[in-house]
């Protein structure tokens, strides 16, 4: 098979780091899926099956400088940009060690400073706008960094989306649009949710280019979003990727898409599992055999199960601290 990761500078090395991440991904979102069915946590909202286009993003970006604005799904994006997994247990838990928000806001709403990762609210789509106005700064400033901001195919639909790429579109700002199109608004399918026939089909009337390619393939997804930053970095202004990936479950944990989706859908969906392509075009370059592969998920869920157990053990916040980040508190700035 032809090496493709080669042809676009990546050693073997970067790639099987790539898969190594994408793994872990799965295996923390799994894992949370068995405490929340438990009664040990209590809701998730899934990235099964957006391992590859969220991993595939975030090794094409810079990790020292951007800021990534991300949704709830992003799990491998947050990874990659520096959450570990004990913090991102800790937030599942709603711990008072949470980076995200000291255990006072609902799991999977990412938020770490020093990571430059942006928080988000829980009405959807919020982060666009405020993704615009990060890239006005960089402008503003002459600043070299790139704002990437994800959001599912729903929420293209929301008003705060076409205000946010309008604005970004007018003052040609360094934002990279990513679009996780899973085929469902929560429960609402894509037909009905759209008249157009992709969602970045609506970046010409912004000024950006518009993109839609397969999620389910980390590499071309690196290729894309890789020219997106270059173009972005050279004052060409936005772009609005959108990747095909497949939602694997359940819209949360609160949800059962049984009343929903064909069983043979899922079924045929699962067979398209980026983990299980990438793992095959990984072995059919010699990348990865038996043994790497043994050596990965050894690893992976030995930082799983260490995760877990550190953030099961870890104190609640204490019922005195109610109203921090609430009110402003004597001696704040």
């Amino acid at each position: 098979m032809q090496n493709r990761h080669h042809e676009l500078g990546l050693s073997d090395e970067t790639v099987l780091e790539m898969y190594r991440m994408m793994l872990l991904a799965r295996r923390l979102d799994e894992r949370m899926w068995i405490l929340n069915r438990a009664g040990k946590i209590a809701f998730v909202i899934s990235g099964q099956g957006h391992e590859a286009a969220q991993i595939g993003a975030a090794f094409a970006l810079d990790r020292t400088k951007d800021y990534c604005l991300p949704y709830y799904r992003d799990l491998g994006i947050v990874l990659c940009f520096g959450m570990t997994p004990k913090e991102v247990m800790l937030n599942a838990f709603g711990k008072a060690e949470d980076p995200n928000s000291g255990g006072r806001q609902m799991p999977a709403h990412f938020s770490q400073r020093k990571n430059r990762i942006v928080t988000h609210s829980s009405p959807v789509t919020t982060q666009v706008p405020h993704a615009a106005g990060f890239a006005l700064a960089a402008k503003l400033e002459k600043k070299d960094f790139v704002t990437f901001v994800s959001f599912g195919e729903g929420s293209s639909n929301q008003g705060d989306f076409h205000e946010g790429a309008n604005f970004a579109g007018v003052h040609q700002l360094p934002v990279i649009f990513f679009c996780e199109n899973n085929g469902y608004a929560i429960s609402v399918p894509l037909e009905k949710q759209l008249a157009a026939k992709k969602v970045s089909d609506r970046a010409i009337g912004y000024g950006m280019p518009g993109i839609t390619i397969d999620g389910t393939d980390p590499l071309e997804v690196y290729r894309v979003v890789k020219e997106a930053r270059e173009r972005a970095v050279r004052g060409e202004g936005p772009t609005l990727i959108e990747v095909i990936v497949h939602r694997l479950t359940s819209h949360s944990s609160d949800d059962d898409d049984r009343s929903y989706r064909d069983p043979e859908e899922k079924e045929t969906l699962r067979k398209n599992d980026p983990i299980l392509k990438f793992n095959h075009y990984l072995r059919s370059v010699h990348v990865l055999n038996d043994d790497i592969e043994k050596a990965l998920e050894d690893e992976v869920a030995l930082i799983v199960d260490e995760a877990t157990e550190y953030a099961e053990k870890a104190p609640y916040p204490a019922p005195e601290t109610l109203e921090k980040y609430v009110y402003k508190e004597e001696g704040d700035a």
